[in-house]
Protein backbone atom coordinates (compact mmCIF):
# COMPACT_ATOMS: atom_id res chain seq x y z
CA UNK A 1 0.00 0.00 0.00
CA UNK A 2 1.21 3.27 -0.71
CA UNK A 3 3.00 5.50 2.31
CA UNK A 4 0.32 7.80 3.66
CA UNK A 5 1.83 11.30 3.18
CA UNK A 6 1.76 13.77 6.30
CA UNK A 7 -0.12 16.95 5.48
CA UNK A 8 1.17 20.45 5.24
CA UNK A 9 -2.20 22.71 6.23
CA UNK A 10 -4.83 20.42 3.73
CA UNK A 11 -2.14 19.90 1.13
CA UNK A 12 0.19 16.30 1.29
CA UNK A 13 3.60 16.67 2.26
CA UNK A 14 4.79 15.15 -1.27
CA UNK A 15 3.53 18.57 -3.26
CA UNK A 16 5.94 21.17 -3.79
CA UNK A 17 4.31 24.22 -1.18
CA UNK A 18 6.49 26.64 0.46
CA UNK A 19 6.42 27.91 3.69
CA UNK A 20 4.19 30.66 2.95
CA UNK A 21 1.57 28.95 1.20
CA UNK A 22 3.12 29.30 -2.36
CA UNK A 23 2.30 25.90 -5.02
CA UNK A 24 5.36 26.19 -7.29
CA UNK A 25 4.10 24.98 -10.77
CA UNK A 26 6.57 26.34 -13.01
CA UNK A 27 9.79 24.77 -13.18
CA UNK A 28 12.81 26.29 -15.45
CA UNK A 29 15.73 24.22 -16.64
CA UNK A 30 18.87 25.63 -18.01
CA UNK A 31 20.90 23.40 -20.56
CA UNK A 32 23.91 25.60 -20.43
CA UNK A 33 25.15 28.68 -19.11
CA UNK A 34 27.38 28.94 -22.46
CA UNK A 35 25.37 31.72 -25.32
CA UNK A 36 26.86 33.00 -28.50
CA UNK A 37 25.39 36.31 -27.46
CA UNK A 38 26.99 39.12 -24.72
CA UNK A 39 23.73 40.83 -23.59
CA UNK A 40 24.60 43.49 -21.55
CA UNK A 41 22.31 42.92 -18.63
CA UNK A 42 23.10 38.73 -18.65
CA UNK A 43 26.66 38.24 -19.44
CA UNK A 44 29.77 40.72 -18.90
CA UNK A 45 31.86 40.69 -22.25
CA UNK A 46 34.55 39.55 -19.73
CA UNK A 47 33.03 36.56 -18.73
CA UNK A 48 34.95 33.42 -19.40
CA UNK A 49 34.59 31.45 -16.35
CA UNK A 50 32.32 28.45 -18.04
CA UNK A 51 30.58 25.38 -16.31
CA UNK A 52 32.94 22.09 -17.60
CA UNK A 53 31.17 20.44 -19.17
CA UNK A 54 31.46 17.08 -17.24
CA UNK A 55 29.54 18.94 -14.36
CA UNK A 56 26.79 19.96 -16.64
CA UNK A 57 23.74 17.60 -16.02
CA UNK A 58 22.91 14.99 -18.69
CA UNK A 59 19.54 14.78 -20.66
CA UNK A 60 18.80 11.07 -18.43
CA UNK A 61 19.56 13.00 -15.40
CA UNK A 62 17.54 16.17 -16.39
CA UNK A 63 14.55 13.78 -17.58
CA UNK A 64 14.87 11.63 -14.21
CA UNK A 65 14.09 14.99 -12.27
CA UNK A 66 11.64 16.31 -13.98
CA UNK A 67 9.73 12.90 -14.22
CA UNK A 68 9.92 13.24 -10.35
CA UNK A 69 8.93 16.80 -10.58
CA UNK A 70 5.55 16.56 -12.84
CA UNK A 71 3.69 14.13 -10.35
CA UNK A 72 4.37 16.98 -7.57
CA UNK A 73 2.66 19.62 -8.95
CA UNK A 74 4.79 21.22 -12.06
CA UNK A 75 2.57 22.11 -14.81
CA UNK A 76 4.78 24.85 -16.78
CA UNK A 77 8.45 23.40 -17.71
CA UNK A 78 11.09 25.94 -19.86
CA UNK A 79 14.25 24.71 -21.12
CA UNK A 80 16.46 28.21 -20.87
CA UNK A 81 20.26 29.14 -20.25
CA UNK A 82 22.70 30.72 -21.21
CA UNK A 83 21.18 29.76 -25.48
CA UNK A 84 19.71 26.29 -24.65
CA UNK A 85 20.21 25.50 -28.57
CA UNK A 86 24.15 25.08 -28.27
CA UNK A 87 23.34 21.81 -26.23
CA UNK A 88 24.11 19.11 -28.85
CA UNK A 89 20.88 16.80 -29.84
CA UNK A 90 18.45 18.75 -27.96
CA UNK A 91 15.75 17.43 -29.86
CA UNK A 92 16.55 14.54 -28.32
CA UNK A 93 16.12 15.76 -25.03
CA UNK A 94 12.80 17.51 -26.08
CA UNK A 95 11.32 14.03 -27.04
CA UNK A 96 12.70 12.62 -23.88
CA UNK A 97 10.81 15.24 -21.85
CA UNK A 98 8.01 15.49 -23.71
CA UNK A 99 7.50 12.08 -22.60
CA UNK A 100 7.33 12.35 -18.99
CA UNK A 101 5.98 16.01 -19.24
CA UNK A 102 2.31 14.79 -19.21
CA UNK A 103 -0.10 17.49 -19.92
CA UNK A 104 2.50 20.22 -18.66
CA UNK A 105 3.08 23.55 -20.79
CA UNK A 106 6.31 22.89 -22.37
CA UNK A 107 8.28 25.23 -23.74
CA UNK A 108 11.94 27.24 -24.59
CA UNK A 109 13.23 30.19 -24.08
CA UNK A 110 15.86 31.09 -26.91
CA UNK A 111 17.73 34.30 -28.63
CA UNK A 112 16.34 32.39 -31.69
CA UNK A 113 19.76 32.17 -33.72
CA UNK A 114 19.62 29.20 -34.21
CA UNK A 115 15.80 28.28 -34.90
CA UNK A 116 15.81 28.53 -38.74
CA UNK A 117 17.94 25.25 -38.38
CA UNK A 118 16.63 23.83 -35.67
CA UNK A 119 12.48 25.10 -34.96
CA UNK A 120 10.65 22.01 -37.09
CA UNK A 121 12.90 19.55 -35.76
CA UNK A 122 11.92 20.53 -31.97
CA UNK A 123 8.27 20.53 -32.96
CA UNK A 124 8.79 16.94 -34.36
CA UNK A 125 10.53 16.45 -30.94
CA UNK A 126 7.31 17.44 -28.71
CA UNK A 127 8.22 20.71 -28.34
CA UNK A 128 5.15 22.86 -27.83
CA UNK A 129 6.13 26.76 -27.96
CA UNK A 130 9.02 29.32 -27.71
CA UNK A 131 9.63 32.48 -26.37
CA UNK A 132 11.96 34.44 -27.78
CA UNK A 133 14.52 36.89 -25.96
CA UNK A 134 14.71 40.20 -28.10
CA UNK A 135 15.78 43.47 -27.09
CA UNK A 136 16.00 46.14 -29.83
CA UNK A 137 14.46 45.99 -33.69
CA UNK A 138 17.26 47.82 -34.88
CA UNK A 139 19.87 46.50 -36.59
CA UNK A 140 23.00 48.95 -35.28
CA UNK A 141 21.44 48.41 -31.72
CA UNK A 142 21.14 45.38 -31.74
CA UNK A 143 24.64 44.30 -32.22
CA UNK A 144 25.19 47.16 -29.06
CA UNK A 145 23.16 45.45 -26.77
CA UNK A 146 24.27 41.41 -28.07
CA UNK A 147 27.45 41.75 -28.90
CA UNK A 148 26.50 40.23 -32.44
CA UNK A 149 25.17 41.62 -35.72
CA UNK A 150 22.11 38.87 -35.89
CA UNK A 151 19.25 40.63 -36.06
CA UNK A 152 17.95 39.44 -39.41
CA UNK A 153 18.71 35.79 -37.95
CA UNK A 154 16.61 36.43 -34.74
CA UNK A 155 13.70 37.75 -37.14
CA UNK A 156 14.09 34.46 -39.33
CA UNK A 157 14.46 32.73 -36.18
CA UNK A 158 10.84 33.93 -35.04
CA UNK A 159 9.27 33.15 -38.34
CA UNK A 160 10.70 29.52 -38.53
CA UNK A 161 9.21 29.00 -35.14
CA UNK A 162 5.56 30.35 -36.08
CA UNK A 163 5.95 28.49 -39.60
CA UNK A 164 6.98 24.94 -37.19
CA UNK A 165 3.57 25.73 -35.25
CA UNK A 166 5.47 26.73 -32.21
CA UNK A 167 3.18 29.14 -30.71
CA UNK A 168 1.76 31.06 -29.45
CA UNK A 169 5.34 32.73 -29.55
CA UNK A 170 6.34 35.27 -26.90
CA UNK A 171 8.74 38.24 -27.19
CA UNK A 172 10.61 39.34 -23.89
CA UNK A 173 12.08 43.02 -23.87
CA UNK A 174 14.04 44.22 -21.63
CA UNK A 175 14.05 47.82 -21.09
CA UNK A 176 17.27 49.80 -20.42
CA UNK A 177 16.79 53.52 -19.94
CA UNK A 178 19.49 54.70 -22.27
CA UNK A 179 19.58 52.14 -24.32
CA UNK A 180 16.39 51.10 -25.86
CA UNK A 181 13.40 52.82 -23.96
CA UNK A 182 12.80 54.61 -27.44
CA UNK A 183 11.47 51.35 -28.72
CA UNK A 184 8.78 50.72 -26.89
CA UNK A 185 6.08 51.69 -29.06
CA UNK A 186 8.29 49.87 -32.22
CA UNK A 187 7.40 46.41 -29.84
CA UNK A 188 3.68 47.15 -29.73
CA UNK A 189 3.85 47.46 -33.69
CA UNK A 190 5.51 44.01 -34.28
CA UNK A 191 3.35 42.43 -31.57
CA UNK A 192 0.25 43.80 -34.02
CA UNK A 193 1.97 43.41 -37.21
CA UNK A 194 3.36 39.65 -36.30
CA UNK A 195 0.80 38.62 -33.43
CA UNK A 196 3.16 38.25 -30.73
CA UNK A 197 3.10 38.19 -27.14
CA UNK A 198 5.72 41.19 -26.55
CA UNK A 199 6.63 40.80 -22.77
CA UNK A 200 8.38 44.17 -22.09
CA UNK A 201 10.35 43.10 -18.50
CA UNK A 202 11.77 46.18 -16.27
CA UNK A 203 15.96 46.17 -15.85
CA UNK A 204 17.60 43.64 -13.16
CA UNK A 205 20.40 43.20 -11.21
CA UNK A 206 21.33 40.19 -13.45
CA UNK A 207 24.95 40.45 -14.94
CA UNK A 208 26.88 39.42 -12.00
CA UNK A 209 28.11 42.55 -11.50
CA UNK A 210 28.11 44.60 -8.48
CA UNK A 211 27.04 48.31 -10.56
CA UNK A 212 23.63 47.90 -11.59
CA UNK A 213 21.69 51.61 -11.44
CA UNK A 214 18.21 51.74 -10.62
CA UNK A 215 17.90 54.65 -12.60
CA UNK A 216 18.09 52.97 -15.64
CA UNK A 217 14.98 51.33 -14.89
CA UNK A 218 12.03 52.11 -16.88
CA UNK A 219 9.24 51.29 -15.10
CA UNK A 220 6.51 49.50 -16.51
CA UNK A 221 3.85 51.84 -15.70
CA UNK A 222 5.71 54.21 -18.01
CA UNK A 223 6.26 51.91 -20.97
CA UNK A 224 2.12 51.34 -20.63
CA UNK A 225 1.57 55.32 -20.76
CA UNK A 226 4.07 55.76 -23.40
CA UNK A 227 2.21 52.91 -25.71
CA UNK A 228 -0.98 54.60 -25.29
CA UNK A 229 0.17 57.67 -26.37
CA UNK A 230 -0.11 55.62 -30.05
CA UNK A 231 -2.82 52.51 -29.26
CA UNK A 232 -6.02 52.08 -26.47
CA UNK A 233 -5.61 49.02 -25.05
CA UNK A 234 -7.60 46.56 -22.59
CA UNK A 235 -6.60 44.68 -19.94
CA UNK A 236 -6.80 41.02 -20.21
CA UNK A 237 -7.77 39.19 -17.18
CA UNK A 238 -4.85 37.25 -15.22
CA UNK A 239 -5.54 33.20 -15.63
CA UNK A 240 -4.00 33.14 -12.47
CA UNK A 241 -1.95 34.48 -9.21
CA UNK A 242 0.94 33.25 -10.69
CA UNK A 243 0.91 34.83 -13.85
CA UNK A 244 3.80 37.26 -13.57
CA UNK A 245 3.10 39.95 -16.68
CA UNK A 246 0.19 42.30 -17.08
CA UNK A 247 -1.53 41.50 -20.04
CA UNK A 248 -2.95 44.22 -22.39
CA UNK A 249 -4.92 43.48 -25.94
CA UNK A 250 -5.35 45.83 -28.83
CA UNK A 251 -8.52 47.86 -28.05
CA UNK A 252 -9.51 47.92 -32.05
CA UNK A 253 -8.81 44.36 -32.28
CA UNK A 254 -5.59 43.97 -34.15
CA UNK A 255 -3.88 40.59 -33.22
CA UNK A 256 -0.91 40.27 -30.74
CA UNK A 257 -1.00 41.62 -27.38
CA UNK A 258 1.90 43.31 -25.01
CA UNK A 259 2.45 42.68 -21.36
CA UNK A 260 4.79 44.01 -18.69
CA UNK A 261 6.85 42.22 -16.04
CA UNK A 262 7.73 44.53 -13.08
CA UNK A 263 9.47 43.58 -10.96
CA UNK A 264 11.26 45.91 -9.70
CA UNK A 265 8.21 48.85 -9.18
CA UNK A 266 5.68 46.64 -8.61
CA UNK A 267 6.77 43.01 -7.20
CA UNK A 268 4.79 39.61 -7.54
CA UNK A 269 6.65 37.69 -5.19
CA UNK A 270 3.67 37.15 -3.18
CA UNK A 271 2.13 34.86 -6.22
CA UNK A 272 5.45 33.21 -7.10
CA UNK A 273 5.34 29.88 -8.78
CA UNK A 274 8.70 28.92 -9.64
CA UNK A 275 11.55 26.95 -9.45
CA UNK A 276 14.98 27.31 -11.22
CA UNK A 277 17.51 24.01 -11.60
CA UNK A 278 21.17 25.20 -12.97
CA UNK A 279 22.57 23.80 -15.79
CA UNK A 280 24.86 21.86 -13.20
CA UNK A 281 22.39 20.60 -10.93
CA UNK A 282 21.85 23.01 -8.45
CA UNK A 283 18.46 24.44 -7.58
CA UNK A 284 17.27 27.52 -7.10
CA UNK A 285 14.10 28.96 -4.73
CA UNK A 286 14.37 32.53 -6.71
CA UNK A 287 16.64 34.00 -8.98
CA UNK A 288 17.86 36.86 -6.77
CA UNK A 289 18.42 34.24 -3.64
CA UNK A 290 22.39 33.87 -2.46
CA UNK A 291 22.19 30.22 -2.15
CA UNK A 292 21.64 27.29 -4.01
CA UNK A 293 20.59 23.73 -3.35
CA UNK A 294 23.04 20.78 -4.89
CA UNK A 295 20.65 18.19 -6.60
CA UNK A 296 22.83 16.71 -8.90
CA UNK A 297 24.97 15.03 -6.27
CA UNK A 298 21.84 12.69 -5.23
CA UNK A 299 20.84 12.61 -8.82
CA UNK A 300 24.27 11.47 -10.43
CA UNK A 301 24.67 9.54 -6.46
CA UNK A 302 22.14 7.11 -7.81
CA UNK A 303 19.57 8.28 -4.61
CA UNK A 304 16.38 6.32 -4.80
CA UNK A 305 13.27 8.39 -6.11
CA UNK A 306 11.90 8.96 -2.69
CA UNK A 307 14.59 10.35 -1.80
CA UNK A 308 15.00 12.74 -4.69
CA UNK A 309 11.43 13.54 -4.10
CA UNK A 310 11.87 14.81 -0.20
CA UNK A 311 14.95 16.79 -1.40
CA UNK A 312 12.47 18.79 -3.71
CA UNK A 313 10.31 19.10 -1.37
CA UNK A 314 12.01 19.94 1.63
CA UNK A 315 13.89 22.51 -0.92
CA UNK A 316 10.76 24.50 -1.70
CA UNK A 317 10.05 24.90 2.12
CA UNK A 318 12.79 27.09 2.13
CA UNK A 319 11.90 29.70 -0.68
CA UNK A 320 12.08 33.72 -0.17
CA UNK A 321 9.17 35.31 0.76
CA UNK A 322 10.77 38.37 -1.62
CA UNK A 323 13.38 38.90 -3.49
CA UNK A 324 14.00 41.80 -1.99
CA UNK A 325 15.93 44.31 -4.33
CA UNK A 326 14.07 47.05 -2.66
CA UNK A 327 15.05 46.09 0.75
CA UNK A 328 18.25 48.35 2.25
CA UNK A 329 21.56 46.20 2.37
CA UNK A 330 20.71 43.91 -1.03
CA UNK A 331 23.30 42.37 -3.07
CA UNK A 332 22.97 41.45 -6.56
CA UNK A 333 23.87 38.07 -6.79
CA UNK A 334 27.45 37.64 -8.09
CA UNK A 335 26.63 34.99 -10.85
CA UNK A 336 25.28 35.84 -14.06
CA UNK A 337 21.75 35.59 -15.15
CA UNK A 338 23.58 33.21 -18.20
CA UNK A 339 24.77 30.30 -15.21
CA UNK A 340 21.74 31.22 -13.34
CA UNK A 341 19.08 30.35 -15.85
CA UNK A 342 16.51 32.48 -17.19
Amino acid sequence: MPRELPMLGNTPDASLVDSFGRRITDLRVSLTDRCNFRCVYCLPHEHNDWIERSELLTYEEITRIVEIAVPLGIRKIRLTGGEPLLRRDLPRLVEMLSGVAGGADFALTTNAYFLPDSAAKLAEAGLRRVTVSLDSMKTAKFALLTGRDALARVLDGIEAARAAGLGPIKVNCVVIRGFNEDEVVDFADFARSHDLAVRFIEYMPLDGRPDWDRKQVVSGAEMLATIRERYALEPVERTSRSETASRYRFADGAPGEVGFITTITEPFCDGCSRLRLTADGRLRTCLFSSRSHDLKSLVRGGAPADQIREFLVATVRTKEAAHGINEPGFTPSAETMASIGG
